[in-house]
């Protein structure tokens, strides 16, 4: 196969692994949070060292924050909570949960006390080529959500947890990756940590066609596990024709990952040699999450022909818009013989 130069739409790297060091929790740099009953008796006074303070989420109507001064323009009398935030000169921040006392142009302090929520123990796990975040709220039916920033160039941010799947970073060790936790009253929590990506370099994009001008296609193009991949005339204009080719981790094989005007998917084609239920036929080539299986990797043949690692058969087509399908010898009528085409030499 002919390595081509890539598109610029195309991408360069398939991510195949995440892994990460142990985060680096910071630690909040605020002190002292108190709120109370100003002077006056209208109002709410918040204090603490180092912080700014913020009302988290949508307070009463009337409620406002001046400084750390709460006030209350409203005329309605009611009690609810409110949540004040303090943020230290960092990001990192723990919040106030305040009853309050709401009358004509006058906010206190209500019965119950005020509660401190902060974030602790965030920690990261590696599974599966993934990695997974957790931290404990101090309040603990709060949900905790998850951030990754400073990552490099082709991964999106997870959460809980931050995959390779569809990424396109270049193979490395990252420093200084950071993961912010936020809790459901806004205490946040930020993190650092090491990330190595593992990725396989795109060799080519555009379609596997055989001598009849049909190659893979994602039919209908269809974009989940389990969708079929049938045999369907390859052209620029066509996307569900559209695939990255890499090298795969078996001597000679390659990947086929579905890549629609040149951005991969994260699914790759496969014959799952009867390990998928949802299959029409045992040995039909169907696209699955890219990983480095042997059901998704293809020895291309002397003659042309490609052989599934796993399964040791042939793909072969039946006919234009059928299923591709394994069998243990090419078909006789010569359907079964690939070329790679660069998606710059395909029909328009």
């Amino acid at each position: 196969m002919g390595a081509a130069a890539l598109p610029a739409s195309a991408q360069t790297w398939q991510d195949t692994a995440l892994s990460a060091s142990a985060v680096s929790p910071a630690t909040f740099g605020g002190a002292s949070l108190k709120a109370a009953n100003g002077t006056g008796g209208k109002v709410i006074s918040l204090t603490g060292t180092n912080v700014t303070w913020s009302l988290h989420g949508t307070p009463p109507s009337g409620v406002s924050l001046s400084g750390g001064t709460i006030s209350n323009t409203g005329t309605t009398s009611s009690t609810t909570s409110i949540v004040a935030d303090a943020t230290d000169g960092t990001g990192n921040a723990e919040a106030l949960v305040i009853p309050v006392a709401l009358t004509s142009g006058s906010i206190q302090l209500g019965t119950g006390n005020v509660t401190r929520v902060s974030l602790s123990a965030l920690a990261d796990s590696n599974v599966l080529g993934t990695v997974k975040f957790s931290a404990t709220s101090s309040v603990s039916t709060n949900a905790v959500n998850f951030a990754e920033s400073n990552l490099p160039t082709g991964l999106s941010s997870g959460n809980p947890v931050l995959t390779f799947v569809g990424g396109t970073a270049a193979p490395g060790t990252y420093a200084g990756v950071v993961v912010t936790a936020t809790d459901a009253d806004g205490a946040v929590l930020h993190g650092t940590f090491t990330l190595t990506v593992t990725a396989n370099s795109v060799t080519g994009y555009g379609d596997e066609v055989n001598r009849f001008g049909n190659g893979f296609d994602a039919f209908r193009q269809h974009q989940f596990p389990g969708a079929i991949i049938a045999g369907w005339t390859a052209t620029q204009s066509d996307p569900a024709t559209h695939f990255l080719v890499t090298n795969g981790t078996h001597q000679g094989a390659l990947r086929f990952e579905y890549a629609p005007k040149g951005t991969g998917t994260g699914l790759c084609v496969s014959d799952p040699g009867g390990g998928w239920s949802s299959d029409p036929l045992r040995d039909g080539l169907i696209l699955t999450s890219c990983n480095t299986g042997p059901w998704l990797q293809f020895i291309p043949q002397s003659n042309g022909s490609l052989k599934n690692v796993a399964t040791g058969l042939f793909v072969n087509p039946n006919g234009t818009g059928a299923q591709l399908r394994g069998g243990t010898s090419p078909t006789p009528w010569g359907g079964s013989f690939y070329r790679f085409i660069d998606f710059s030499s395909l029909p328009g």
